[in-house]
């Protein structure tokens, strides 16, 4: 079982590497890989629309996006992370998101998902929902803690002095093993959820 972290903040070794890394060992020490990926610095361009994707089976655009899909595919948990720019993730980390699921033809239902994220002050709490919409739609369940995910800060000691912060990431690591665990002897007791995906309804007369 693994979980892939995605660090959408420029920074490699910032407050959302920071939170990402407790995040990663708690899931370790129950048993659980992980492997944390960073975005938040590539030159990443937007979905353009173009649809080659349901033909070509990935992006028309190789590059990190496509090089992700395949861990993406094969984790049993994704945990995105991104600081808070205007009270909404960073632009770089949203082009890749919305490439990275829209073009990836892998069935996300019952893969669990939670999303992470750092400020400085506020903002948090729009940006933490934004996030969490990507799994809502991709069959997705969403990791609980023992408050919103997210940790305060301006630099990587900030969050590890944000004590609560900590906590609330254990908690989130604890709370994804357990899903993770749950699901997959769920799966083999009682058979994986079908989804249908027939019909689609452009408008509503």
């Amino acid at each position: 079982m693994n979980v892939l972290l995605i660090n959408g903040s420029p920074h490699a070794n910032g407050c959302i590497h920071t939170a990402l890394s407790i995040v990663a060992e708690t899931l370790q020490a129950e048993g659980i890989d992980t492997e944390e990926v960073h975005v938040g610095n590539k030159a990443v361009r937007g979905c353009i629309a173009c649809g080659r994707c349901s033909t070509l089976g990935k992006c028309v655009f190789d590059d990190i996006v496509n090089e992700t899909a395949p861990k993406f595919a094969g984790a049993d948990g994704i945990v995105i992370g991104s600081p808070v720019y205007y009270s909404t993730p960073n632009g770089t980390l949203l082009s890749f998101l919305q490439r990275l699921f829209y073009s990836n033809s892998a069935d996300l239902t019952m893969k669990v998902g939670a999303s992470v994220v750092s400020c400085r002050r506020g903002g948090n709490s729009a940006v933490f929902e934004t996030l969490n919409q990507f799994f809502g739609i991709s069959g997705m369940p969403t990791v609980p803690s023992s408050y919103w995910n997210d940790v305060h800060g301006y630099g990587a000691d900030d969050v590890r002095a944000d004590k609560e912060g900590v906590q609330t990431m254990r908690n989130l690591g604890r709370n994804m093993a357990f899903m993770i665990r749950a699901i997959h002897d769920g799966a083999e007791k009682y058979g994986r959820p079908v989804m249908a995906h027939d019909d689609w309804t452009h408008f509503i007369r």
